[in-house]
């Protein structure tokens, strides 16, 4: 289940870009949670025979907000620059949640978790640099990558909703829940913003209709592949989908992907990895516990 979550994030920033070749972030951004929606309630009602909506809760709400600024300003990132530039959201709404999380849950920030952050963020400028004259990234690499920033913000606050909720709801509920409501938010602007950037095109739709399998689908699997993997496992496999980004990226639409792009995803690969270590596992524990 995890292995198909990772395969699914890593095609968000290829069809995000075949998407925009069609409609703009606005409609796209709809999309993804309409078609959503769509999938997941298909499923609910396999499952329960019935829909349930719970917006009683200010989580559902914040979860909402949150994942609508997450989509809305990644899809604007994405369409703007590169397939792959979607990766910068994993390190900088990783980063953001630990760093909430403190402040929030009260819990206690390391020394090496605050060496995880320094690797992420490291990485993540690596990623935007990608080799470029620095002249063109102030331009332009800057702002796309102030995007996804509000985007990981956005995300950050869709993570810490989920951890709230999960012991209250069930992963469809709670999904569900949250979709709606999002799809609802951005589709209020989408009249005066939305449009089409060109001529209609089947891989354009289907890009859109995948958006929105992934968006329904994979958080309700990844949230019930948890109940039965350890936390550790799930984000090495989760979070490497980063790595497959930069090979369909390349793959499909030749974007330039240097050297220091590649250095850069592993490093705030490897940085994501001592992030979520558990608490008082080290390197000598580790190897103990091989053997």
């Amino acid at each position: 289940m995890l292995i198909l979550c990772t395969i699914m994030w890593s095609f968000v920033g290829v069809l995000v870009k075949l998407s925009s070749q069609w409609v703009d972030s606005s409609i796209i951004s709809f999309c993804r949670f309409f078609f959503g929606i769509l999938f997941l309630g298909v499923f609910l009602l396999f499952r329960d025979k019935r829909l349930s909506v719970d917006w009683s809760m200010k989580w559902i709400w914040i979860g909402a907000i949150g994942k609508s600024i997450n989509y809305i300003f990644e899809n604007i990132g994405v369409s703007m620059g590169y397939a792959y530039s979607q990766i910068l959201v994993y390190p900088a709404s990783i980063a953001f949640v630990v760093i909430i999380t403190c402040f929030y849950f009260k819990e206690k920030i390391t020394s090496r978790t605050w060496f995880a952050i320094g690797l992420c963020l490291v990485g993540m400028c690596l990623v935007s640099w990608n080799g470029k004259p620095l002249s063109l990234i102030i331009k332009t690499s800057g702002f796309i990558s102030l995007l996804f920033i509000i985007s990981a913000v956005g995300s950050g606050f869709h993570t810490l909703s989920q951890k709230v909720l999960i012991d209250k709801m069930e992963s469809g509920k709670m999904n569900f829940s949250v979709f709606l409501l999002a799809s609802i938010i951005t589709a209020v602007p989408m009249p005066f913003s939305g449009g089409f950037t060109g001529n209609f095109s089947i891989a354009s739709l289907f890009a859109l209709v995948g958006l929105g399998a992934i968006t329904g689908i994979s958080f309700f699997i990844y949230a019930n592949a948890l109940k039965s993997v350890s936390f550790l496992v799930s984000v090495i496999v989760s979070n490497s989908g980063i790595l497959l980004t930069l090979v369909w990226s390349k793959l499909l639409f030749n974007d330039p992907i240097t050297y220091v792009a590649v250095i850069g995803a592993v490093i705030f690969f490897v940085g994501m990895i001592i992030l979520n270590l558990p608490k008082g596992l080290t390197l000598r524990r580790l190897i103990i516990l091989k053997n």
